[in-house]
């Protein structure tokens, strides 16, 4: 009797991704992490948030947006839809990885660690229409996003290595840093998320609530943390400079700032000028490079190199022409 093979069984049977075609896979789930971030973060700037009013359906009659939800609901529901471009690219990182000889197991719970991800944050995404906007749910439902963000770039990373035990390249002291400097960045992405749940895009234009404190306070707490945020990386390219550590690596440090500098620049911009929906826009698209920035500069302190075809002695090779 011959077993019952899944489908993701039978496409590993006959498909074997190169290793380009993997990291690119891998990669889709990435860029459309970023995306379902920047476009959820468009659905609230519009005022769009209950342009769809319920959920899983975007009104109680029909699945569709309707003409007499306008631009709104339109909004809205091209956001939901994205949903599925965004697992389409998951599911493309999961075959791409389940079809790689040897198999990967590692990689392959990668992907489906994306998959759940997703469709958890989906549910969350209805519990926050449900809830009228609540804050907390929003704030849960774009850190749920980052989270996703987070596996994404760990498996793009995972794709291009091998499968042997992590090698340190550089000293733990080096690498005690990198924790700090993931930590103050979670820690800054989530008091981004108290400035704007008390802020000024509350998502619809009815009286959605508001957490419990000033968004200007907030916006100084979070001002602080992201200033912590620097110093702990211009300190960390700094001493990767003097312990001499890979190029890579280097450039993943000076990647970051970057992207600290600009990130800063549009924050204290956004601030002075009244937080217009354009440069909350582009905070949000710098806070997921940011963190794609942190997450690669942790992964690049370790290596585990891929095993290389063994090449047979010069004895052997003298026997097989024998």
């Amino acid at each position: 009797m011959v077993p019952v093979q899944t489908p993701l069984a039978l496409i590993a049977r006959r498909w074997t991704p190169t290793p380009r075609t993997l990291r690119r896979a891998a990669l889709s789930a990435v860029v459309m992490s970023v995306v379902i971030i920047v476009t959820g973060g468009a659905v609230r700037l519009t005022g769009s948030g209950l342009g769809c009013d319920t959920w899983p359906k975007c009104t109680d009659d029909s699945l569709f947006a309707t003409p007499e939800q306008g631009l709104h609901g339109a909004i809205e529901f091209g956001n939901r839809m994205l949903t599925y471009v965004l697992s389409a690219a998951v599911g493309w990182a999961i075959i791409a990885a389940r079809s790689t000889k040897p198999r990967r197991r590692g990689l392959t719970r990668l992907g489906w660690a994306q998959f759940w991800i997703v469709a958890s944050n989906a549910v969350l995404g209805g519990i926050t229409v449900w809830a009228g906007l609540n804050p907390w749910t929003v704030a849960g439902h774009f850190l749920a996003a980052n989270a996703l963000l987070t596996v994404a770039v760990i498996t793009w990373h995972r794709a291009g290595e091998g499968d042997t035990a992590p090698r340190p390249r550089v000293p733990r002291p080096v690498r005690r840093l990198s924790w700090a400097i993931v930590v103050t960045s979670a820690l800054l992405i989530a008091l981004g998320t108290s400035v704007t749940g008390s802020g000024k895009h509350a998502g619809d234009s009815s009286d959605v609530p508001r957490m419990p404190w000033d968004w200007v306070d907030a916006a100084h707490v979070h001002a602080i943390a992201a200033w912590v945020v620097c110093a702990l990386a211009l300190a960390m390219w700094l001493v990767l400079r003097v312990v001499d550590a890979p190029d890579d690596t280097r450039a993943r440090a000076r990647d970051l700032l970057l992207v600290l500098l600009a990130q800063g620049v549009i924050g204290y911009v956004q601030y002075f000028t009244q937080v217009p929906e354009a440069l909350v826009a582009a905070h949000m698209l710098g806070s997921a490079l940011m963190w794609i920035a942190v997450v690669r500069l942790a992964l690049s302190l370790r290596e585990r190199p891929q095993p290389t075809a063994e090449i047979p002695a010069q004895g052997d090779v003298a026997l097989s022409r024998a």
